[in-house]
């Protein structure tokens, strides 16, 4: 099959497919416009002008910006990932319309999109199976996906939660960590958390207060998923206000004073949301 299906299909409609997956796909696109962009993505533009939704509801909110720095700092731990493993495999958990595979294959990775049917429906409108990666349509929680990827790819393994977790009941990130840590020993785990400033306030934020979705799961410390699994262990984390040195010092000038503004507030909602990298035992 082709990797880029045509994008003369006919408009797909959103149907029951969870607004939340929209905020990050337009940070992306309207990123891809300015002259001195956090990060390139043509992809993200093209899907938001083939979609039948008004996204002129998340014009100049800053939590695109937020999403923005998740994502960067995601790619990072990927590149990373890559650069250790080049022919290890990647799983996306929650997908949604992600197009990170885009922005960093290195030709050697096996590419994993996982997400709920109706979601993977409409990545095909935008996306199709190469040799190298496979669109899985299923709960994160069914243990039928984890025995696919175990039978399709060698580890080492990275999966990559971007803004999924915490729309989960807290049974069933359980449920995840541990089908993680059972099939997939050794494996890495990037995921946000939100802390109980943040899940507290979620109906006053920016832009979940403009769609139906809500946090179910919150998380005061990542560590604490060791007291779920013993062995479970940080390697990394961050807020958007704390990211890595290197990774900051890249970022064009204006969003590096922004950042210093916004750390120098230490706003509770800021502070509570963590973007970590974990080793499963």
């Amino acid at each position: 099959m082709s990797e880029r299906p045509s994008m003369g299909r006919e408009t797909p409609r959103l149907g029951t497919v969870q607004e939340t997956l929209l905020i990050p796909l337009y940070a992306r696109a309207v990123e891809n416009r300015k002259d001195l962009p956090m990060l390139r993505d043509a992809r993200a533009a093209e899907i938001v002008a083939a979609l039948d939704y008004d996204f002129a509801r998340f014009d100049g909110l800053p939590s695109l910006t937020g999403a923005l720095l998740r994502t960067v700092l995601f790619d990072r731990w990927v590149t990373d990932f890559l650069t250790a493993h080049p022919d290890g495999t990647v799983v996306e958990i929650g997908t949604g319309l992600n197009t990170r595979h885009e922005r960093l294959d290195n030709g050697r990775v096996r590419w994993f999109d996982l997400d709920l049917p109706d979601v993977i429906e409409l990545r095909g409108h935008f996306f199709a199976d190469t040799a190298r990666r496979t669109m899985l349509a299923a709960s994160v929680t069914d243990d039928a996906w984890a025995a696919d990827v175990a039978s399709r790819a060698e580890g080492p393994y990275l999966f990559v939660a971007e803004a999924v977790l915490p729309y989960l009941h807290e049974s069933d990130v359980r449920r995840v960590v541990d089908l993680l840590c059972d099939r997939f020993p050794g494996s890495l785990l990037a995921l946000d958390t939100a802390g109980p400033g943040f899940f507290d306030t979620q109906e006053e934020h920016d832009a979940l207060s403009k769609v139906a979705a809500r946090m179910q799961w919150y998380c005061p410390d990542p560590a604490g998923l060791a007291d779920w699994r013993p062995g479970v262990r940080v390697v990394a984390s961050h807020t958007l206000t704390s990211l890595p040195g290197p990774l900051v010092d890249e970022l064009p000038v204006s969003y590096r004073e922004m950042l210093s503004v916004l750390a120098a507030q230490r706003l509770p909602q800021a502070e509570g949301y963590r973007l970590s990298l974990l080793r499963m035992p």
